[in-house]
């Protein structure tokens, strides 16, 4: 069976390092960009089953990535979820900013678990770690 595959963009490496460790213990492999930019590169190349996103980048935004990611052909129905520490606001426009979901920072394994297996194992809709 070929493991599903999760994209992180996360310019803070030791965060990303981290998601990437709990994403590969709950068992799906990781593919990771450092902005925004590498965010859609790595989309094209890869086309992961899911992109856990962060909003605030270097050289391109997450809002600014999904929305591109979003609009290629191969990558269009891929769920993203945005990587937030901005809080509340996000979560509640996520939706608008073109996210299937928001995970709050720090990142807490349990709700990382839930939203990826609610997006990557057929329940799909909007999730955040804050309705959990």
């Amino acid at each position: 069976m070929v493991k599903k595959k999760v994209l992180i963009a996360e310019d803070y490496a030791d965060v990303r390092t981290m998601t990437r460790i709990m994403i590969e213990a709950i068992g799906f492999d990781v593919v990771e960009a450092a902005d925004g930019y590498e965010a859609v590169e790595q989309a094209k190349k890869h086309h992961p089953d899911l992109v856990l996103m962060d909003i605030a980048m270097p050289i391109l935004n997450g809002i600014t990535a999904a929305n591109l990611i979003h609009q290629m052909e191969d990558c269009s129905g891929i769920p993203i979820i945005a990587l937030t520490a901005y809080g509340r606001e996000y979560v509640e426009k996520a939706d608008d900013f073109g996210f299937d979901g928001v995970i709050e920072k720090p990142v807490d394994m349990d709700d990382l678990k839930n939203v990826l297996e609610a997006q990557l194992n057929g329940t799909p809709g909007p999730v955040s770690s804050a309705s959990l």
